[in-house]
């Protein structure tokens, strides 16, 4: 999400900055803008749009400086246009910050600054970052001192750079749980968040950790952690720009399939109390509480593979809120004379915010006076701003076609706006949901459990899919959700053909499609129902069918039941479709690899469908 940028050598700054911002446009971005420091003078443009936009701001004339720093922006915190654009800058205009990432406390910050005399231009949570740096140096610290304490001031994550008027020749950054990355070429130093920006000019890099600051002059490069000087590795790094723009990943959705993790704890920072017992929604005001607590039916409503994960939400919200819930394929909600009015909470999905369909569909639910609520990746997509309310899932741009962390994160969100409502409307109690709190909260770390230990075992098992035309996936429950999705990831990138099916199903017409070694993917996550699957699992076996079950790593009846198993970590019930679907995302990924199909941009598909 976003991209960094920073030069400081002797070449003239102003274009390495812009191709740059150029190499990380893949990232997703609504502005942009660039900082140099000239004759002891910040120099700020910024644009709304794209980069050729901002080319078209600074004009002809390029500045002869040799330092400074840029930014593309794709929005969280205020609309985008030139004002809310990075880089950021203070009252005095003699500092700039860019910054990748979330300042969790800023409200709480921009007020208390406000008192004391700032004055903020920017709807963004950034903006508090100069205004910090100043007020600490108008209390007498020195460029690294400020930005130190400014680092220990703030909640949140980021990766950041900051350029200061009164400091020629020096560049500070500070990275947390964002990536940050130097490059050191000769006499001269690259700052960047994406490798991409850096291969053109030096295969050497310097990766910062978490908690680093580091203070760059042109004598060298000094890094801090916890006010302690540390020594950090030098990478070499052999990778061309194309491959750099990836992460070092074949296909961008290998790469978003293991920015999973760190998605999920993204959509989840800042809405989970410090005690663990409830969800907190900043976006939510009283009165919008109060429409939830009254609300009679829900309706989630989407295309695709939202649609799959609002099937997820309907057994989260039925189970848990016991609230009449029906999922909706948005072209279908259109022509229905669908039951829905001012009683009934319309949950519109969509990761763009503008597929087409969606949009007509909840524009329908208005009409009958339903409560809407969207839950999208892109901030003031049309979804956002039409919607009564919207939660935003913090995904980060997704490039592949195929949705991955998309899905991933709005089955976070769903999960938790039910625990939300459940505790508007009493339906669990507090050690209840501290429980599912408290598994929610590990999902970053067992997605990331799943990837690491499942990856190999996939590649191999995806070399069999080779000769392959067909495969089905079936499950009961949530996990006949699930297997929806893992159908259509792998025939929309493998072109295979697959289908889903409930396995309560199989003896009704679908069993006769079962041959010698066709693939049958069997989701056991829900104990109770487990005893039927595996009593569907030996129908299979009779008809020499090739089963892989996707179950936990103690559950040993579907281990023995399977020819072989793809096993995940034990959780709650409720939440395994998040780590279930993982293990089928990768088999999707490597079956279209070895069958040598376009991973990223598959035939006739695009990323955002704005027509109907």
């Amino acid at each position: 999400m976003c991209g960094i940028i920073g030069y400081l050598g002797p070449r003239t700054a102003m274009p390495i900055l812009l191709e740059g911002l150029k190499a990380q446009e893949y990232r997703g971005y609504d502005s942009a803008g660039i900082a140099v420091l000239e004759q002891g003078q910040i120099c700020l443009t910024r644009s709304k749009g794209k980069i050729a936009d901002l080319e078209k701001k600074i004009g002809a004339t390029l500045s002869a400086a040799t330092m400074g720093i840029g930014h593309t922006r794709w929005a969280t915190h205020g609309k985008p246009d030139d004002n809310n654009a990075h880089p950021q800058i203070d009252c005095g205009g003699g500092l700039a910050v860019v910054h990748n990432g979330v300042i969790e406390n800023y409200q709480e910050l921009r007020d208390d600054l406000s008192r004391r005399g700032h004055t903020f231009t920017s709807q963004t949570d950034t903006e508090v970052l100069p205004h910090l740096i100043e007020e600490f140096r108008g209390q007498g610290c020195d460029l690294l001192q400020a930005v130190t304490k400014m680092t220990e001031t703030v909640e949140g994550y980021y990766a950041m750079a900051v350029l200061s008027a009164q400091d020629d020749n020096r560049l500070i950054c500070a990275r947390l749980d964002n990536p940050l990355i130097i490059g050191l070429g000769e006499g001269e130093y690259f700052l960047a968040c994406d490798m991409s920006a850096l291969v053109e000019h030096t295969h050497r890099m310097i990766i910062l950790k978490n908690d680093d600051i580091a203070d760059i002059t042109l004598e060298g490069i000094k890094i801090y952690n916890h006010g302690q000087l540390v020594e950090r590795e030098i990478s070499v790094i052999d990778w061309d720009k194309a491959s750099a723009q990836k992460g070092g990943y074949e296909h961008f959705m290998l790469k978003e399939i293991h920015e999973q993790p760190h998605a999920l704890k993204r959509t989840l920072q800042g809405r989970i109390s410090a005690d663990g017992t409830r969800i907190i929604f900043k976006e939510f005001d009283q009165a919008i509480d109060e429409k939830l607590a009254a609300i009679k039916n829900i309706h989630l409503v989407a295309c695709g593979t939202a649609y799959h994960a609002g099937l997820i939400g309907r057994h989260a919200m039925e189970k848990i809120l016991r609230l009449p819930t029906v999922a909706e394929v948005a072209s279908e909600f259109q022509t229905r004379d669908v039951i829905i009015d001012e009683t009934s909470l319309a949950v519109i999905i969509s990761q763009s915010g503008e597929t087409y369909d969606t949009i007509l569909a909840m524009r329908k639910c208005q009409e009958a006076g339903a409560f809407t609520l969207a839950i999208c990746n892109v901030l003031d997509s049309t979804l956002a701003r039409e919607a009564d309310a919207v939660l935003y899932t913090h995904a980060g741009p997704e490039i592949a076609v195929a949705s991955t962390k998309a899905y991933t994160t709005q089955l976070a969100v769903l999960y938790m706006l039910t625990l939300h409502m459940a505790r508007l409307r009493g339906r669990l109690d507090q050690a209840e949901a501290a429980a599912l709190i408290a598994d929610l909260a590990r999902t970053p770390e067992l997605a990331q459990t799943v990837i690491s230990e499942l990856e190999a075992q996939i590649f191999r098992l995806a070399l069999d899919f080779g000769p392959w035309q067909d495969a089905f996936f079936i499950g009961r429950g949530l996990d006949a959700s699930v297997a929806m999705e893992g159908a259509l990831k792998l025939k929309e990138i493998s072109y295979i053909h697959a289908e889903a099916y409930a396995a309560g199903e199989l003896k009704h017409g679908t069993i006769a499609l079962i041959v010698p070694d066709v693939p049958v993917l069997a989701l056991c996550t829900q104990s109770k129902i487990i005893p039927k699957m595996i009593s569907n699992i030996q129908e299979l076996h009779a008809r020499k069918a090739h089963i892989i079950g996707v179950t936990y790593q103690d559950c040993t009846d579907v281990i023995r039941a399977c020819k072989e198993t793809l096993l995940i970590p034990r959780i709650n019930e409720l939440l395994a479709p998040i780590l279930a679907n993982l293990p089928l995302q990768l088999l999707a990924y490597y079956a279209a690899v070895v069958k040598e199909t376009d991973v990223d941009q598959p035939r006739n598909l695009a990323k955002s469908v704005t027509v109907g």
